[in-house]
């Protein structure tokens, strides 16, 4: 099984499989099924999109600080407080965005191999263990409301604003980071829904084929980076 950075390979072509018998492809498709959908809706990977996710916050909410310092600047120290507030902010923010877009990346990568590898057989008894209500729940909820946060704040927080009164920073500094709690929320839902799709679409319908997948002695399947 591949660990690290390293994805399950896609099922082989039918003309080139190499399972000795069925037993053999069905160990074979629940073991990276599993592995998949713990990358795709386990609580490691939700843990990881919402440290990313308030990481890109804490980084906007220092980009916003230092637009403040630098409003109501009185002398050069403030200015220089300011520039070491953004940078601190863009070093936060940067990082975060970057693995945010890597993440939801890879998650295209597990959702295309998920369809592959169901679609080969069916197994209740063990494709019922990858249905992940509780997860899925669990997924749902910080989404939705992570989603509700960020859009209340996004409108919230200039609606409130006075104009000449409140610093301009501040609503840059409240805009941002709603529009990162949005953007984790949807993140989130997205795999949510997406799970619970694949789980309608290829788990719950009939294994494609009149019979069973070809099956060839001796083969194996390698990882793929």
């Amino acid at each position: 099984m591949p660990s690290g950075a390293q994805l399950p390979p896609p099922p082989p072509p039918v003309e080139i499989r190499t399972w000795p018998d069925r037993p053999s492809l069905l160990a074979d498709r629940a073991e990276v099924l599993g592995e998949l959908v713990r990358r795709h809706v386990g609580g490691g990977r939700l843990a990881l999109l919402l440290t990313w996710g308030g990481l890109a916050a804490l980084g906007w909410v220092f980009i916003g600080l230092a637009v403040v310092f630098h409003e109501e600047s009185l002398d050069p120290i403030s200015d220089l407080i300011a520039v070491v507030t953004f940078f601190v902010g863009v070093a936060a923010l940067v990082p975060a965005a970057v693995f945010l877009g890597l993440d939801i990346t890879r998650a295209r990568k597990v959702r295309a191999l998920l369809t592959a590898w169901g679609a080969l057989d069916r197994e209740p008894d063990r494709d019922r263990l990858l249905r992940m209500p509780r997860l899925g729940l669990a997924w749902l909820l910080s989404s939705y409301t992570l989603c509700a946060a960020g859009l209340f704040t996004c409108v919230a927080v200039p609606a409130s604003a006075t104009p000449g009164e409140d610093p301009y920073g501040l609503v840059v500094l409240g805009m941002g980071a709603g529009l990162c709690a949005w953007i984790t929320g949807l993140t989130g839902a997205v795999t949510a829904f997406s799970h619970r799709r694949w789980v309608t679409r290829v788990l719950a319908a009939p294994a494609e084929g009149p019979g069973r997948p070809a099956a060839r002695p001796g083969g194996t399947v390698r990882p793929q980076a």
